[in-house]
């Protein structure tokens, strides 16, 4: 399947549920639908349970067996993702679309060496001799900044960082220069710097390759510095979509209200103290106890 002009994604009325192990369904989408042309940044906000991990993962067909699709369906230029056999979704997974996952301690095989699992994408899906998937594979440790790709080659998860950890899972994802990376809270094992940097980089990378991206993310300075367009979830739902400039200033739901009410409130008074977070007077998808907003997002200084 190659890049296309048009709509890149579009998904539309998607409903899923999971069953939990007593038999008890739980909906984790209702009704969602988005729309992402080639080259855009669509950053998606909510809180935890929302529903925006099992968005990523419905988009690249890997729910689990306990997800049941009730309605909708996924457009990728054009073909209709739930209709596409096992063998034909291997061919898009890794180089048509590719997931930054949200935790590369579990993601990285720790017994393999990071040079191995990248080139394993290459291998995959490109028809390389060992020798051009080896030269690859130091371009792209380049590409995401390591100034000595040949020992960060050889090296084992473990030996790494987080920041480091985070740069190699963007690596495999880039491998085949994908039309659609969508980065499942890319930022959330790292501090504030490093929260930055890799979004400064994962926006040069997909404005160097052409390619779209999906952020999903708690945190809406990343939100604010990356996307063109904006979404915000609630209880499996999109309450609010637009552009990003548009819904920043002038919020009309008022859960998105609330989130960035949060963000300005985040910040310390003349006095050192934090202000009081607000809370919502709702309750998030399946059995819990009311949520308090402050308590769920986290904010670069």
């Amino acid at each position: 399947m190659a890049h296309c002009a048009d709509q890149l994604l579009g998904i539309h009325d998607l409903t899923v549920s999971y069953t939990s192990g007593n038999g008890e369904c739980l909906r984790a989408l209702s009704s969602v639908g988005l729309e992402l042309q080639p080259n855009e940044v669509l950053g998606i906000v909510g809180e935890s349970g929302c529903g925006k991990s099992t968005l990523a993962h419905a988009v690249m067909q890997l729910l689990p067996a306990s997800a049941r699709r009730e309605t909708g369906d996924i457009r990728f230029c054009g073909a209709n993702l739930l209709s596409l056999s096992e063998r034909e979704l291997r061919s898009i997974r890794g180089r048509q679309i590719a997931l930054v996952p949200q935790d590369p301690a579990l993601s990285l095989n720790p017994v393999i060496s990071v040079g191995t699992q990248i080139d394993e994408v290459l291998k995959a899906h490109l028809s390389l001799s060992s020798r051009q998937r080896k030269d690859r594979v130091m371009e792209l440790l380049g590409e995401v900044g390591f100034e000595e790709p040949s020992k960060i080659y050889g090296a084992y998860p473990h030996q790494l960082s987080g920041g480091q950890r985070q740069r190699v899972v963007i690596a495999q994802a880039i491998a085949c220069r994908p039309a659609l990376l969508i980065a499942d809270e890319p930022t959330s094992k790292l501090d504030a710097e490093l929260r930055s940097e890799m979004g400064r980089l994962l926006s040069q990378l997909r404005a160097s390759h052409g390619a779209a991206l999906i952020v999903i993310s708690h945190d809406l300075t990343v939100v604010a510095a990356m996307a063109d367009r904006v979404a915000f979830m609630y209880q499996g739902s999109i309450v609010e979509a637009g552009r990003r400039e548009q819904v920043f200033r002038h919020p009309t739901h008022p859960y998105t209200q609330a989130l960035l009410l949060i963000a300005r409130s985040a910040r310390v008074d003349q006095d050192g103290k934090r202000n009081r977070f607000p809370t919502i007077d709702a309750e998030p998808a399946g059995p819990a106890s009311p949520v308090q907003l402050g308590g769920l997002l986290e904010y670069g200084e």
